[in-house]
């Protein structure tokens, strides 16, 4: 994990070289000119608009953007023709389909461990992790979270919270607007593609809890580094109704199925 500290976002200059290599990339309809940001142009906007900020997609970025879709293509065994932010979209929800979502999970996970070097997991578990009753590890995950994970997820921070013995902690994540929510517009794929996996990631093979707390009404999202998650009973997030523009939604209310009811995401 601490290798991700160095992925720090640089922003890209507003002119190139010939020979820089994201020059190549026309056909993803960029301007090699300007600046390359890592949503469609839509999503741009509307982040723009709600937050007043606008995470710029630098080199960095590029490169664990192109190797994350990698792992995913091949979990999947398949890729979608779009190279940009929502053909990524399209592979995680190929990924859903026709699984359960304890196997979605389960997939979801094995990517996430592909990105690390096996060694750096057991390292990072067994020294660092117990450190400061995980404190120091906490911190970290936050800190590399905040640093490596914007061209995913959209701007977002470091934030002092709560731990379970009282004491504050500045391992906190606060997402303002998450971009994976807002271009999936699904509760299921949220829940099953990112937000279980993760948790089980972290505690399972880095040693460090962590609960999760998207909100599905302004896309904003609360990691909780040091936390544990709570029992899935208790577990708001896993009880929300389906979003009103998921697509899964609309077409359930355009057939008008009445043996199923519409607001439950049927992903979730």
């Amino acid at each position: 994990m601490g290798a991700l500290l160095l992925l720090r976002p640089a922003p890209l200059p507003l002119s190139s070289p010939p020979h820089h290599p994201l020059q190549r990339r026309d056909r993803l309809g960029r301007n090699p000119r300007s600046r390359v940001a890592c949503s469609p142009t839509r999503s741009e906007a509307v982040q723009s608009d709600a937050t007043g900020k606008e995470y710029e997609f630098g080199f960095v970025d590029e490169v664990i953007y192109r190797f994350f879709r990698k792992k995913m293509v091949e979990e999947v065994g398949w890729d979608s023709e779009n190279p940009r932010y929502d053909g990524l979209i399209e592979v995680v929800n190929r990924m859903m389909k026709g699984r359960s979502y304890r196997e979605t999970e389960e997939s979801a996970v094995r990517v996430i461990r592909s990105l690390f070097p096996p060694f750096l997991l057991v390292f990072f578990k067994r020294l660092i992790a117990p450190l400061f009753r995980g404190r120091i590890a906490s911190m970290m995950s936050a800190r590399a979270t905040v640093l490596s994970c914007q061209w995913l997820m959209g701007p977002c921070s470091v934030k002092a919270i709560e731990l379970p013995d009282g004491s504050t902690c500045s391992s906190g994540v606060f997402i303002e607007k998450c971009k994976y929510l807002e271009e999936s517009k699904c509760v299921g794929l949220c829940i099953n593609t990112c937000k279980r996996p993760t948790q089980t990631f972290f505690r399972e093979y880095m040693g460090v809890p962590l609960y999760m707390e998207p909100n599905f009404s302004d896309f904003s999202c609360q990691f909780n580094f040091g936390v544990l998650p709570p029992e899935p009973d208790d577990d708001k997030a896993l009880a929300e109704p389906c979003l009103e523009m998921c697509p899964n939604a609309t077409r359930r209310k355009e057939l008008n199925r009445r043996d199923a009811d519409v607001t439950k995401c049927p992903q979730a």
